[in-house]
This record gives C-alpha cells, structure tokens and sequence, in this order.
C-alpha cells in the first residue's frame, strides 16, 4: 500500500474519526488481508479485500508497512499452537506500522506515529494472567493486512534508529528473548553468564541482548558459518553441537566447571541445559523446535537447585524497556529475507524449510 498523503484526499480515501475527540485522517477505500483456518496449512492463506474499518473508542488504525514471521506462525497454520486461534483469522502478531487514524479518546499516539504491537494487547504490566491471554493473529486478527485497527494501549513506539522492517521483527522474538533474560524478578546482572541454545530468532536476540547488559556469551550452533555470524553478534564462545554432542560438558568447562548462570532454551534440551546450569542457575524454556521433548529427571533441579521457568512472550513494559536498551546500544535485527506482500506463502514455506539465519519479514507498503 503506498504512504498515505493526509494532505491530498483522492477517491480512494476516505475520511475516519468519530467525535470531538477524535483525530481525523484518511483510510484507504479497500484493504487487502490474509486470512486462514488453523490446520489448513500454508496453502490455506489466502488474500482478501475488504472494506475499511475506522477506528472506536479507544482504538488505532496501523497502515501496517512490514511483518515478521516466527516459529508461532508455522504452529497457527499446522494447527498445533497452544492457545485458540478464531476461524478465519488474520494470521501473524509481530507488525509494525504507521498510525493513520485515531479513534476517540485515544491519548497515547497521533498520526503518524510509527508503532509496533504488543502480541498479547491486554498484557500491559505484571505477571501474565488468563485475562491477557488474547493474542494477535489467533484469537484476535493480527498484523498480515494493510491496515490493522488495534488498542491504542497495545501500542509501542518504533525506536528511531530502526527500519519498519527491523521494527517488525521486535514483538515476538525479541521481547521473549528479553523475558527470558530480565523477567525472572532477579535479572541478568553484568559479569554472569548466558547460555543460548541454536541460532533460531530468539537466540540471536538473547546474545544482543546478553551482551548489551554486561554477560558473558555463549552460544552453540551447528555450523561453521553460524559460528562466525554468531560471533559477530556477540557471542564470546561457540559450541558446535555436532562436533560435540555433549555440548552441556562444554559449556561447563569454558566456565572452568563451574557452569552458566542461565540458560535461554530455545531448543528443548532440557536435560542438557540444566547440566549446563551453574547452582542457583536459571533456565529459561521458550520452546522445543519438534514439539518433544524427553523426560527430565527431577534430581536434575535439585542437584543445581535450579529454576525452571516456561516463557511466554511478555508484557507491554518488558517491550518498552528492551526498546530502551535497543535504542541506548544502536542494537539492530538480523533480517535473513524480505518478502513482498503478495508473496506471503512463498514467505511462510522459505522459514519453514531454508533454516534462516534471522527474521523473515514480508514488507506490506
């Protein structure tokens, strides 16, 4: 979709805002969207046009310039993610955009402003609860549209130094690798050390963020070329898990045996992680790329009295405050591709199958 001129109106605009207090702009007279029924696969996406909907009280219209896929679309589409996703929904949570329209009430942004949203836009501050459980393209639609009209209290502005396209990569990966990080009510303090397991998005963002905060870094991988990149990004050591399969005893002796003090698990390998795992270690798990994961033997946790905590995502402060330490050290995504719009379900195959190094982005306007 082309940038909106607010000065020129043409007939394929027309005007938005209810009320005296609000702000008058311009939507486009159609939208295009993709929708989908969870389960039907890739090849169930399929692009719609529809007409616009102004934004009510309290809400946003986004002219959404860029998306990011993650590991939680391919889930939506395969019909195994974890919360409810509506019948013909419009899939993706991670966008970023330019506000174009304000509905009334709406105190927090103006047009022209350029925003991200939260993945959970009822999660604004505090330990997640069933209320905020609504997500972005699942329950409610998401970003993969030309204009999403969101609450204006699921909003985050775009640190300046960063492109629609990086901006879109932010909501998901990059907040869950800071959740991992900071959430667990001690934080990640300077000299300690971090694990981070694959070179999967949040990974990558765990070394940037680790390393931004005063850790020390370790990351593996499973290439000589990831290797390189991961250290570029950071990292101060690489484990190859397949030249050494018990990359826990690695990581134990780069640590002269004493162990990591957390873990970002991004993999699944529990019981690896937490023979990592330094006493009174934490192990942040986000995921298991296959969906399985073996048994782990209780006496595991005792042995390092370790803490274990399951990773969703996080609230709209945890954004806020990573976006000031993105901001602060000029950190920047790692985008392996870009998509145009009408090619999102070449997008969705490419990060199923190619093993990004990085986001995939589909730019939208």
């Amino acid at each position: 979709m082309a940038d909106l001129d607010l000065h020129h109106l043409t007939d394929r605009h027309v005007a938005a805002g209810h009320g005296p207090d609000a702000t008058t702009s311009v939507l486009p007279s159609v939208v295009r969207s993709y929708h989908l029924r969870a389960g039907e696969g890739i090849d169930g996406l399929s692009l719609r046009t529809r007409a616009p909907r102004a934004p009510d009280e309290g809400e946003v219209a986004v002219a959404v310039r860029a998306v990011s896929l993650s590991f939680r679309e391919l889930l939506v589409v395969r019909g195994q993610y974890v919360l409810p996703v509506k019948p013909d929904v419009v899939p993706v949570s991670d966008g970023a955009g330019e506000v174009v329209a304000v509905g009334p009430g709406v105190r927090r942004v103006r047009p022209g402003d350029r925003v991200t949203a939260t993945l959970f836009p009822r999660w604004l501050d505090g330990p997640l609860e069933p209320a905020f459980l609504p997500q972005l393209g699942g329950s409610l639609d998401g970003m993969l549209t030309e204009l999403a009209v969101l609450p204006e209290d699921a909003l985050v502005p775009v640190p300046g130094h960063l492109s629609y396209a990086e901006a879109a990569t932010l909501p998901c990966a990059a907040v869950t690798a800071w959740n991992a990080l900071t959430g667990d009510g001690r934080g990640l303090r300077p000299g300690q050390t971090v694990l981070a397991t694959g070179s999967g998005g949040v990974s990558l963002f765990a070394v940037q963020f680790a390393k931004a905060l005063g850790a020390r870094v370790i990351a593996t991988t499973s290439s000589a070329d990831k290797e390189r990149r991961l250290r570029a990004l950071g990292a101060d050591e690489v484990v190859n898990y397949r030249a050494t399969p018990d990359w826990h005893t690695a990581a134990r002796d780069l640590t002269a045996g004493r162990g990591v003090d957390r873990v970002v698990d991004t993999a699944g390998t529990l019981e690896q992680s937490l023979r990592s795992l330094a006493v009174d270690g934490h192990l942040a798990f986000v995921g298991s790329l296959s969906g399985d994961w073996a048994p782990v033997d209780p006496r595991l946790l005792f042995g390092v009295a370790a803490t274990v905590r399951a990773v969703a995502v996080g609230s709209r402060a945890q954004f806020t405050a990573m976006n000031e330490v993105v901001a602060a050290h000029g950190l920047r995504p790692v985008i392996d591709r870009v998509f145009p719009f009408e090619e999102a379900r070449e997008a969705y195959r490419y990060y199923a199958s190619a093993g990004p190094f990085g986001k995939v982005v589909i730019e939208v306007g």
